[in-house]
């Protein structure tokens, strides 16, 4: 299908990012700055990457070949933010410009690699009292999830149009063999891949009732609609929403698809096919049991569910799961990644509904997030047009290399998983 021409719908100055320019001063930040910097130059001299300060002092393991480049340009303010926020204030020193790294995914993926090990682990203990926890406003009840949405998905249309394909698809793409080839002429087909390989292990066909839980612009719904089948498809974006009915009239599937503007527990109804790409993501861990209670009371008898979920190391999501980050704050709210055996387990224990295949894909997302960091580069002026300030360019870029550095280093992966319910078998 062709691109649709996508309406300036929103106010240029629509970016609020707080005052990143200064650094913080108390007490606090002063005094976690001297512990900070000393724990940073302490694990960095050990490390596979070169870190230069401007008073010409080089850090990192001299024996390392070709490592990567971290430039700290203001120490003192980055000591600071690391110092008060941890983690958050590590992506916050990025944002304000008082790091710089000519491949930052590079820099990301030593970190990302040794993310258990470079906190010693006598201080690892102290974690909960240093590491603050995600706000109750963020938790991912109905009352707040459609804020969190929100604030990432309805950020712009426009935006998102920059750096995306044609096929307005934001979730891992599936290439072929040669991943690492891959180029931007064939991120749409590879797209166009990764869905139908979900349908197919839903069994969406000629006469399928489809039910989508997280529309995106459409066009999973779209491609299920060219099969024959009806869809359900329900979001919490209202900008989604509407391009997504746009997109969906205009490729002459109107009659066939509903969008609707719907929390996902509040569905009814049965469906042949439950289809989810990287939406649990969102639910946050205190509801996966009540996301799988719900595919499992949505779907027909002999149906089955397919979904596609970035994943992490189980003993690391037990660590992390109560501890906010620098991706809550900025990026995704109220969200947090399962495990592949938290999936498993929580399916076997809560519901009638069984894991029957499973594709491991994290290189290739590695991949597409590599395509749509060059893209959103290329764009830069459109973005500035758009009324995005460069502290949220460094913040987009930041959050795209952390992502790829996440896959490429092995500590994040995506799945396809296919469901049906055990006793179909």
């Amino acid at each position: 299908m062709t691109a649709t021409v996508i309406p300036a719908r929103r106010p240029a100055d629509r970016c609020s990012w707080g005052d990143l320019h200064r650094a913080p001063s108390g007490v606090r930040a002063r005094i976690g700055g001297i512990v900070a910097d000393g724990l940073f130059r302490r694990a960095v001299s050990r490390l596979p990457v070169r870190v230069q300060f401007p008073d010409g002092t080089v850090l990192g393991d001299p024996t390392a070949t070709a490592p990567p480049v971290m430039i700290v340009h203001r120490p003192d303010d980055f000591a600071a933010r690391v110092g008060e926020s941890g983690l958050i204030g590590f992506g916050e020193s990025y944002m304000a410009g008082d790091w710089s790294a000519p491949d930052l995914t590079a820099v990301l993926e030593v970190f990302a690699g040794r993310a258990a090990t470079l906190i010693p682990r006598p201080l690892q203990r102290l974690r909960g009292m240093v590491i603050p926890r995600p706000p109750g406003s963020e938790k991912g009840t109905t009352r707040n999830t459609r804020s969190n949405i929100s604030r990432h998905y309805d950020l712009s249309n426009e935006l998102f149009a920059l750096f995306l394909d044609e096929t307005l698809t934001y979730s891992s793409a599936l290439f072929d063999d040669d991943v690492a080839a891959s180029g931007w002429n064939d991120l749409a087909a590879a797209q166009h891949r990764k869905i139908d390989r979900l349908l197919d292990g839903a069994g969406v066909g000629q006469g399928s009732r489809v039910l989508e839980i997280g529309t995106g612009w459409g066009e999973l719904a779209i491609r299920a609609a060219a099969r024959g089948a009806t869809v359900r498809s329900v979001t919490l974006s209202t900008e989604q929403q509407d391009l997504a009915c746009k997109r969906i009239a205009e490729a002459g599937y109107a009659d066939r698809v509903q969008v609707d503007l719907l929390d996902y527990r509040q569905v009814e109804g049965r469906y042949d096919a439950v289809v989810s790409v990287e939406m649990i993501e969102a639910v946050g861990h205190q509801f996966w049991g009540t996301y799988f209670r719900t595919l499992d009371r949505l779907l027909s008898p002999g149906g089955r569910i397919a979904i596609q979920a970035i994943t992490m190391p189980h003993d690391r999501m037990l660590a992390t799961r109560s501890t906010y980050t620098w991706v809550h704050k900025y990026i995704f709210p109220g969200g947090f990644l399962p495990s592949v055996r938290a999936i498993e387990e929580i399916t076997a224990r809560q519901t009638s509904l069984c894991v029957r295949q499973r594709l491991s894909m994290g290189d290739h997302y590695a991949r597409t997030l590599r395509l749509w960091d060059e893209r959103f580069a290329v764009h830069a002026p459109e973005v500035d047009a758009l009324g995005f300030d460069d502290v949220f360019r460094r913040m987009w870029h930041f959050y795209l290399c952390y992502s790829e550095a996440g896959f490429r280093s092995g500590y994040l992966d995506v799945q396809q998983f296919v469901l049906d319910r055990r006793e179909t078998r």
